[in-house]
């Protein structure tokens, strides 16, 4: 498996299909468990047919999480090549300032963590994520 990163607008936007929000909430960051799983995840999902990669981010972070009050921004857009076959999607920073009850979707637990946990769902992607991100927002 290989990981790259690009500049915001290298990727053609047709193409990034995954947003991936890593977040803090009170100095800690974010991770989230999915219902049907028991490891954690840093927020985000599938971009839906005919929305913005921008609103996906949004729309991941509240419905992963219950984030009401957050500033988020575009940090880099990525590559996954497994098997030849390359997925693109871009990454956001968000800073959580309010929650609100989480959504009844598909996370089952949110939870704060003062570094990277080892339970990961995407452990062979969310490091090398969340290390992007943390080398720019520390």
């Amino acid at each position: 498996m290989k990981i790259d990163f690009y500049n915001i607008g290298e990727i053609d936007d047709r193409n990034l299909k995954f947003a991936v929000i890593v977040s803090k909430f009170q100095d800690k960051w974010v991770f989230v468990r999915h219902r049907d799983r028991d490891t954690w995840e840093i927020p985000g999902g599938h971009r839906e047919n005919g929305e913005n990669i921008d609103e996906t981010a949004k729309r991941e972070l509240f419905e992963e999480t219950g984030a009401e009050d957050f500033q988020i921004e575009p940090v880099c857009d990525y590559s996954v090549t497994r098997d030849s076959i390359t997925t693109y999607g871009r990454l956001f920073f968000s800073e959580i300032k309010e929650l609100d009850t989480l959504p009844d979707f598909e996370i089952k637990e949110i939870k704060f963590f003062h570094k990277l946990p080892d339970n990961l769902t995407y452990a062979e992607i969310q490091p090398y994520l969340f290390e992007k991100v943390k080398s720019i927002k520390p």
